[in-house]
């Protein structure tokens, strides 16, 4: 059994402690951990550099949202959201490496007024696993198509971001950001440009018109990656 200080601590275990078959960290005292060590959290590319000890990482990575599609400024017709990013999680074994290089997927740009939003960024980790962008949305034209969400790749699971909602005419016709596994994405308001992505990975919401104005959408929001170290 792993131990998270300096040392093993001494453990006593009653009869009672295992009467129903289950040994739980808080029965055996805090020193006892299961085997997680230590996280590290990337908000932007850089490197994870091996702790001493470690010999498997538990990689939860997720890919940049698209950016909302602007608003038509002729036509009342509204944008439609950005699709979010996928979510790969994969438990690697890293003995034989001492750091890999991360890639954190940026954020797809808000659409101009009239203007289609931008694809998000892919989230790596190395070359063990992709995380695949969501796209953005398009501009206003009535019912337009969403932004779809992304996927991944190499993986033992794959969680598909959610695709933007479709834009369409009128008062109520501004699509929001699709939802990644973090959460939300951006949504709209009336005669307003879109709102940004909320969640990591999730996609920017639509430009919303009503009134023969163009609006901007919103920013995708960036991805992340997740680094769980195990002895």
């Amino acid at each position: 059994m792993p131990f998270i200080g300096s040392s093993p601590a001494e453990v006593a275990l009653t009869t009672g402690d295992l009467g129903d078959g289950i040994v739980t960290a808080a029965k055996i005292g805090s020193d006892v951990a299961l085997g997680l060590k230590s996280m590290q959290v990337f908000t932007s590319s850089g490197t994870w550099t091996k702790p001493s000890g470690i010999t498997k990482v538990k990689v939860t990575a997720t890919a940049g949202g698209g950016g909302g599609g602007g608003s038509s400024n002729s036509s009342n017709r509204c944008g439609s959201g950005g699709g979010a990013g996928g979510t790969v999680v994969e438990i690697i074994d890293v003995s034989s490496v001492s750091s890999v290089s991360v890639t954190i997927g940026a954020a797809g740009a808000a659409g101009a007024a009239t203007g289609n939003g931008g694809n998000g960024g892919n989230t790596t980790f190395g070359s063990y696993n992709t995380a695949n962008a969501g796209s953005g949305g398009t501009a206003g034209g009535g019912s337009t198509a969403s932004g779809g969400g992304g996927s991944g790749s190499d993986a033992a699971l794959i969680l598909d971001g959610g695709d933007g909602n479709r834009g369409g005419n009128g008062a109520s016709g501004a699509g929001s950001g699709g939802s990644s596994f973090w959460g939300g994405g951006g949504g709209n308001s009336m005669n307003a440009i879109g709102m940004a992505g909320q969640a990591y990975g999730s996609g920017g919401g639509a430009g919303h018109t009503d009134d023969g104005t163009g609006e901007a959408g919103g920013a995708g929001k960036a991805g992340v990656c997740i680094v769980e170290e195990y002895f």
